[in-house]
């Protein structure tokens, strides 16, 4: 029962990617409608669930374990869900402990979060101006998540910002970003835009920047090498020989990524995707809530992954969002 996951086109899963919440103080207009009616609690699994669940994914191989939401801090009693995952890392069975955040909580939880083991994270920010800030979250305020960020810093964490990629409007703010994160010693990645739920009036088509473009304009400023090195995630990896930093690129649209793919999501009712760019999903709460059984969750597990698809399908190329999945990035976890 403790063999390695292995997908139907031999490829390991040693990646696992938990949203524990669908819930966010923001409202992020690539990422949901403003006024989003949110699971009832009840239907999301509880931390002692998910701790379990957890349990079996790294009993079976898992050795990167990334919290994401919604806005994962959000969650109430998050941090002793935390605090049972360190377990693993003092075993050695689980290499990282990491999250991605919008920041909005990290003056509180920083210093905690690195206590639990926490090394890394990726924090969201899609622009440095206040104005803009406040209009692509809706609800979001900048100098909150500055001082996120400093909180983080200061205790010890590591900080990578993520910016998704927004035609006409942080186009403009390329270098400004780059140079932000090589004064602080912050690496940077930036995502394309992807078709996912209904976001109410935005047109993700008028959003699509491709990052062939991006990264065409950043070459024009700086000189950029390939690297070759993974973080575990979709990013492919350019250094600035000017200042030194990484700057990662997630194309899941210009550049399917699929190839080398290793990781599945689970939602924070228990639904394993084994691909963000397709419907299919398997089960897992119901067998979490039947059995306290690990080699009945630990079969639910390998039957789902040897469902995992080649890879997804997202396509803006004849100007429709082909590939479109109805669920809201926020409940599948990013």
């Amino acid at each position: 029962m403790t063999a390695p996951l292995i997908d139907p086109f031999q490829r390991p899963i040693s990646y696992l990617r938990l949203s524990v919440t669908d819930r966010c103080d923001f409202r992020c207009v690539y990422c949901m409608s403003e006024q989003m009616t949110f699971l009832p609690k009840k239907d999301l699994l509880t931390l002692e669930e998910l701790d379990r669940l957890c349990t079996s994914f790294i009993n079976l191989g898992v050795e990167k374990l990334r919290i994401t939401g919604g806005e994962p801090l959000v969650r109430r009693n998050i941090m002793s869900f935390f605090n049972a995952m360190s377990r693993h890392l003092d075993t050695g069975a689980l290499k990282e402990l990491t999250l991605t955040t919008n920041g909005s909580q990290l003056e509180k939880y920083a210093k905690d979060l690195f206590a639990a083991g926490v090394r890394r994270i990726n924090v969201s920010i899609d622009t440095l101006e206040d104005a803009k800030f406040t209009e692509v979250t809706r609800w979001g305020r900048l100098s909150q998540v500055l001082r996120g960020l400093d909180a983080a810093q200061d205790a010890g964490l590591r900080v990578k910002l993520n910016a998704v990629a927004l035609k006409n409007f942080n186009e403009d703010e390329l270098f400004t970003m780059a140079e932000f994160c090589a004064k602080r010693d912050m690496d940077m990645t930036w995502i394309e835009v992807m078709p996912m739920g209904d976001i109410g009036n935005e047109t993700r088509i008028g959003q699509y920047w491709s990052l062939k473009d991006l990264r065409a304009t950043l070459a024009e400023k700086y000189t950029l090498t390939d690297l070759s090195e993974r973080s575990g995630g979709p990013a492919r990896y350019v250094r600035l020989e000017e200042t030194g930093q990484k700057i990662g690129f997630i194309t899941p649209l210009s550049h399917n990524f699929c190839e080398s793919c290793n990781r599945v999501r689970i939602t924070c009712t228990g639904s394993i995707y084994t691909c963000l760019g397709q419907e299919g999903n398997s089960d897992l709460r119901a067998p979490l809530r039947a059995s306290d059984d690990p080699d009945a969750l630990a079969d639910a597990i390998r039957a789902a992954i040897s469902l995992k698809p080649k890879g997804h399908d997202f396509d803006y190329s004849r100007q429709s969002v082909d590939g479109r999945v109805s669920r809201h990035m926020s409940h599948t976890g990013g």
